[in-house]
């Protein structure tokens, strides 16, 4: 259930994160407001692991440099929601981000990717994609 909960309150964030952003990017540019969130996302996250640091950062140099991508994708994922929300208004955009999510998501899980268990994928979860592309359509968007 608390993972329920918390994967809940992570796509709030994320849809309330993508209105600031998008609010941030009209007085300063998208580039700036990139930096900007992802600057004061960074001082925030040093000063969590400075509090409450737990890991060991020496570990980094034993990881898959593949893994070290998540902040360049970061950067590409906030300059793609602030796009995609002044285009099509934000629900509509995050409905559109949604539907992409969990078909990567189903793609990494079914292939097995970037060492994750595979997972089946039965009829029952292309019906639930199916009913999102449904959703957008019903919303009418641009």
């Amino acid at each position: 259930m608390l993972g329920f909960l918390l994967s809940a309150l992570a796509g709030a964030l994320m849809s309330v994160q993508g209105v600031l952003n998008s609010q941030l990017t009209r007085k300063v540019g998208i580039n700036e407001a990139n930096m900007i969130v992802q600057g004061t996302g960074f001082l925030l996250s040093l000063l969590i692991v400075l509090v409450w640091g737990g890991g060991n950062l020496k570990e980094v140099m034993n990881v898959n440099k593949l893994y070290l991508l998540g902040g360049f994708i970061g950067v590409g994922i906030i300059f793609c929601v602030i796009k995609g929300i002044h285009a099509l208004g934000t629900t509509c955009a995050i409905l559109s981000i949604l539907l992409a999510q969990l078909v990567t998501a189903a793609l990494i899980d079914r292939l097995g990717l970037f060492g994750v268990e595979p997972v089946p994928f039965g009829w029952y979860k292309i019906v639930g994609l199916v009913l999102m592309v449904a959703g957008i359509i019903v919303f009418k968007c641009k």
